[in-house]
């Protein structure tokens, strides 16, 4: 009985985190341009999912969140993948105010 439990618990944490793995890159698709809001949405509709996995409410704070956009980074570098990291750092030199270029 104990063993169902654990198992449960473990199967809910991996399923918790293959959503916030999604939830990561669909804000990275998103605020790169890969993929607009509207074309996740209808994706959404043909999976007919009730969920559409971000870590932020788009309609609310935006896509160039300075705090999003560094939540991102430290994901992905995580991961060791870099070049997103290098092309979320060049994102948010131009679109976050009061970042200055170099």
């Amino acid at each position: 009985m104990r063993w169902k439990s654990l198992n449960k618990n473990r199967m809910d944490f991996l399923e918790d985190l293959e959503l916030y793995n999604c939830a990561m890159d669909n804000a990275f698709n998103l605020i790169t341009g890969r993929v607009k809001l509207d074309e996740m949405f209808i994706e959404m509709d043909k999976e007919e999912d009730d969920i559409l996995p971000l870590p932020f409410n788009p309609m609310l704070v935006g896509i160039y969140s300075e705090d999003i956009i560094d939540l991102l980074i430290e994901h992905f570098t995580g991961f060791e993948e870099y070049e997103k990291c290098a092309e979320l750092v060049k994102i948010k030199k131009q679109h976050v105010k009061g970042h200055q270029p170099s």
